[in-house]
């Protein structure tokens, strides 16, 4: 059975007026007396009628839309950081249409697409791991639609971002690594034309330096960001004539790979090996050992670029060449997969 939607006329009826004087009492126009507009809006909700947006937004030149791009829906990562931008879009009369781009330029490229197909007011985005061309996002700003991006940035694009401090994260947990005693300390990293896994290769090698401990490229692996890559790296680290007896991951999902391959290979952690990661995924909890990780603050992040973003829409921001960057600091967490019990010399 189709369910029937309540219309303007409908109103109009039960009020014994015209649907013209209901269609601008909804839209608050000045000609409607504020008690009609009071008896027109009690009414629609009594009703439970749906005002057209997509009329609205032809008279206001607003959509009330806002755009989510995001790498990946499975990570929680993302979830969390739309969950911030839900909370500010929605307390300021937003609604937001997120799409997926599986880390994949091409799925990139349709969903900016369909952004523009949808008018919305502005688009939030995090970059895909594979994305190394960037006009889609140059024709988004040469459109004059409202961008920022969170966490995945590139600052040559003079597109604002919100980030976090990711070369203070990776010195945190490679400080970490080395104040409980770990000689040899390796670094699985991501693809280096992505900003946020070449900050995090930066810190790794900032605290090593600053420890007067040597920079072995022998351990430093180059990953794709997944349990597999962990995995992988820790095959490849195991056969080196002197292996590490730590690895600080580019991400959670990596230091699961390489959690799982120690355990395999019977390799005590942390007390033959420690491990930390970065992103602070829900499940580092709950393994065994808990994993160590660096905290984002990702509904803070969500909710400071949707900030940023309506202030852009709404002109206290300039829209073009807009360079402004939203640092924010990361929040180390360690756990079982780094802390020994006692420091080994």
């Amino acid at each position: 059975m189709a369910l029937y939607r309540t219309t303007i006329a409908d109103i109009a009826r039960q009020l014994n007026t015209t649907a013209a004087t209901v269609s601008r009492a909804l839209n608050n126009h000045p000609g409607i007396s504020e008690e009609t507009k009071k008896n027109v809006l009690k009414t629609a909700e009594k009703l439970n009628y749906n005002h057209n947006r997509i009329a609205s937004s032809l008279r206001s030149g607003k959509t009330h839309v806002i755009g989510v791009m995001i790498p990946s829906a499975e990570i929680n990562f993302f979830g969390s950081v739309v969950h911030g931008i839900e909370n500010i879009a929605n307390r300021n009369g937003y609604n937001v249409l997120i799409y997926q781009s599986n880390e994949k330029w091409e799925h990139e490229v349709k969903g900016m697409e369909t952004f523009i197909s949808a008018r919305v007011d502005g688009i939030i985005a995090s970059i895909a791991k594979e994305t190394v061309d960037y006009s889609h996002y140059t024709e988004v700003k040469k459109r004059g639609i409202p961008l920022v991006f969170f966490d995945r940035a590139n600052d040559e694009l003079g597109i604002p971002s919100v980030v976090i401090d990711d070369y203070l994260g990776a010195y945190f947990a490679t400080e970490h690594l080395i104040l409980q005693g770990y000689h040899r300390i390796a670094h699985i990293s991501g693809q280096q034309h992505i900003k946020i896994f070449n900050d995090r290769m930066k810190g790794y090698m900032g605290a090593l330096q600053n420890y007067h401990m040597p920079i072995d490229q022998e351990l430093i692996y180059t990953g794709s960001v997944s349990i597999e890559s962990g995995r992988m790296a820790i095959d490849r680290f195991l056969q080196l004539p002197n292996p590490p007896d730590a690895v600080f991951a580019v991400e959670d999902f990596t230091a699961l790979g390489v959690i799982k391959e120690l355990k395999e290979r019977k390799i005590d952690i942390p007390d033959e090996f420690g491990v930390v990661g970065f992103a602070a995924e829900m499940f580092g909890e709950h393994i065994t050992p808990s994993l160590s990780t660096i905290d984002q603050q990702t509904i803070l992040m969500g909710s400071e670029a949707t900030k940023l973003l309506l202030e852009i829409i709404s002109g206290k921001e300039p829209a073009l060449n807009n360079n402004k960057k939203i640092i924010l600091q990361p929040l180390p967490i360690f756990r079982s997969s780094s802390q020994r019990q006692k420091v080994i010399d």
